[in-house]
């Protein structure tokens, strides 16, 4: 009987040391390992918000709006995408920074740019090239920034 309860003690020191271990782990890790699915508000990715058609206002807020239009219909090969900017008015505006993002979302950051700058010309057009690889569903995510702040993300979706 002294050996049934010794052992019994044993086994839930191990069971409650196993689970203390699991719950110390985190979400989609085992054995110490980093996880391999996101955990934590830190590692959402931010949402990108679908935009009109190339040519329609895309508003920012109430003070500025934006149109977008590439310069030709993108095909295999280079396309400039071109984001003209105004405040409520309808005053042309270049105080904003815009990045720019290519990928195709069927597969995710197999052709994925990075984080690119548009720049501007001197009509105050900013603009982003964007590298077509291969045939398939693209998109473009556009991240728009005042003084390091980010007010707006948006999404232009298309086909190649």
């Amino acid at each position: 009987m002294k050996q049934s309860i010794k052992s019994l003690a044993v086994t839930g020191l191990v069971l409650l040391a196993s689970t203390a271990f699991a719950a110390a782990q985190p979400a989609g890790s085992c054995c110490g390992s980093p996880g391999l699915t996101p955990s934590g508000p830190q590692s959402q990715e931010p949402v990108f918000q679908d935009l009109a058609k190339s040519g329609k206002k895309c508003w920012i807020g109430e003070v500025n709006y934006f149109i977008w239009e590439f310069d030709k219909t993108p095909k295999m090969g280079t396309s400039i995408l071109i984001i003209k900017l105004f405040d409520k008015d309808g005053t042309r505006v270049t105080d904003l920074q815009i990045t720019g993002r290519s990928d195709m979302p069927s597969m995710r950051g197999a052709h994925d740019s990075g984080e690119v700058a548009f720049k501007n010309n001197k009509t105050g057009d900013y603009l982003l090239p964007v590298n077509v690889v291969m045939p398939g569903d693209w998109e473009v995510r556009l991240t728009f920034s005042r003084n390091g702040i980010v007010i707006f993300r948006g999404r232009i979706a298309f086909d190649v």
